[in-house]
């Protein structure tokens, strides 16, 4: 089991590396964001939007809310994930400040977009979370190097060292 501390740390790292990562798209030409890598979210901008998705959907279960929709078309605007993202990290941070520190392993329930229901520990799905971010960021870099762009650093160190000492 994880501390309530370490997953806090996981959630603001994932949060910080989203955000750099949104902001280095922010710079594409619409064409850029739209190319077509043949993956299964396509592009820069589909697997932001699918990173961005599935933030939301786990926000919406921990909280023992439902969201109907795991995706509207509204999702795959760029200003759109610059504006409400950063609401869904602060939904996370107010979620984990919340959470009692016993509770981080104490299995919570939910249901999935087709109703089957699931349990996981907190600790289990905030590290899914954070995990499944990164493996979609790794994609979004490789598709800026592709396109002759340098990505940003976004290893947990690189995160560490901007932290203040």
């Amino acid at each position: 089991m994880l501390t309530k501390g370490a997953l806090s740390s996981h959630l603001d790292y994932t949060a910080w590396a989203s955000r750099r990562l949104l902001d280095a798209a922010a710079a594409l030409t619409p064409e850029q964001l739209q190319q077509d890598f043949r993956t299964a979210d396509k592009s820069v901008l589909g697997t932001l939007v699918h990173i961005y998705a599935a933030d939301r959907i786990w926000l919406y279960r921990v909280r023992g809310e439902i969201l109907v929709n795991f995706l509207s078309e509204a999702d795959y605007s760029l200003p759109h994930l610059q504006q409400d993202w950063p609401l869904i990290h602060k939904g996370w941070r107010q979620w984990m400040d919340a959470l009692p520190e016993e509770a981080v392993d104490i299995p919570l329930a939910y249901k999935d977009i087709k109703g089957n229901p699931y349990e996981n520990t907190p600790w289990q799905i905030v590290l899914h979370v954070v995990n499944h971010a990164t493996h979609h960021r790794g994609q979004v870099s490789g598709f800026l190097r592709m396109l002759g762009i340098k990505p940003p650093a976004l290893d947990m160190t690189a995160y560490y060292r901007s932290l203040p000492r």
